[in-house]
C-alpha cells in the first residue's frame, strides 16, 4: 500500500510540473516600443478546456496613426507565416505557439521598430474546436495600441501584466497542489478502510473457526 501511495505522489508530482510548464496565462501585450529595437506584439487566447482538440489560423492587421482603415499585414496557418504588407517585409517573425496547429499564443515579433510603426494592431484568431460529434468555430480579437518612443521607460501596464502572469501561474500551481493533497488523503483513507475490513474479516474467520472447534469438542464428549 505504501509503495502505491509513493507511486501516486510521484505521478501527481510529475503532472504538477508538466502542467505548470504548459500553463496558459492570458497576458496583455506591452504597448511601448523603442525605435531601432525589436518588439514583441503579444496576443494570447487560452482555451477554456484544454482537453478539447482545436486548430487555429491567425491574421494580424495594422492601422497607423492618422489612418482610418486597418491594413492586413500578416498571416499564420498550417502552411506557415506570410507577410502581407510590404512595409513589414523582413521585419516580422512568428513568436507564438510552435509545432502545433492548436495555437493559443499568436504573438509576433517586430524587428527594427520605427516611429511609423506607432498605431493600432489587431490580432485575429479563428479557432475551430473539435468535439466527438461536431465542430465549433470561435473568433477572438485582441487590440494593441502601440507607441514608439526614443528611449525606453517602464510603463505601468507592463508591470501589471508581468505581475498578473506570475499570479496566474502561482495560482495554478497552488490549485494543483491542493488537488494532489486531496487525492492523497482520499487514497490513504480508502487504504485504511480496506485494512480495517481485512482485519475484521480475519477476526471473524478466526472466531468462526474457534466456534467450530468448540462444537467439535462438545460432540466428542
Amino acid at each position: 500500500m505504501f509503495a502505491a501511495q509513493v507511486l501516486l505522489l510521484s505521478m501527481l508530482g510529475a503532472l504538477l510540473v508538466s502542467l505548470s510548464h504548459a500553463a496558459c496565462a492570458e497576458v496583455d501585450s506591452d504597448t511601448e516600443a523603442v525605435a531601432g529595437r525589436g518588439f514583441k506584439l503579444g496576443c494570447i487566447s487560452c482555451k477554456m478546456r484544454s482537453e478539447v482538440e482545436g486548430s487555429a489560423t491567425i491574421e494580424w492587421y495594422f492601422k497607423a496613426k492618422g489612418e482610418y482603415d486597418f491594413a492586413h499585414i500578416y498571416d499564420y496557418n498550417e502552411e506557415g507565416p506570410t507577410i502581407v504588407d510590404e512595409r513589414f517585409e523582413d521585419r516580422l517573425d512568428w513568436n507564438g505557439s510552435k509545432k502545433s496547429t492548436d495555437i493559443q499564443d499568436a504573438s509576433i515579433y517586430l524587428f527594427n521598430v520605427t516611429f511609423n510603426d506607432s498605431g493600432t494592431y489587431r490580432c485575429f484568431i479563428n479557432r475551430i474546436l473539435t468535439y466527438p460529434a461536431y465542430e465549433y468555430q470561435t473568433q477572438i480579437t485582441k487590440i494593441i495600441h502601440l507607441t514608439v518612443v526614443a528611449k525606453a521607460t517602464r510603463g505601468t501596464a507592463s508591470i501589471v501584466s508581468e505581475v498578473m502572469m506570475y499570479v496566474s501561474i502561482i495560482g495554478l500551481q497552488v490549485w494543483l497542489l491542493i488537488e494532489m493533497i486531496y487525492c492523497y488523503r482520499k487514497i490513504s483513507a480508502a487504504g485504511e478502510e480496506a485494512l480495517r475490513e481485512s482485519a475484521n474479516a480475519e477476526y471473524l474467520a478466526i472466531a468462526s473457526e474457534g466456534k467450530d472447534n468448540c462444537a467439535g469438542v462438545q460432540v466428542a464428549e
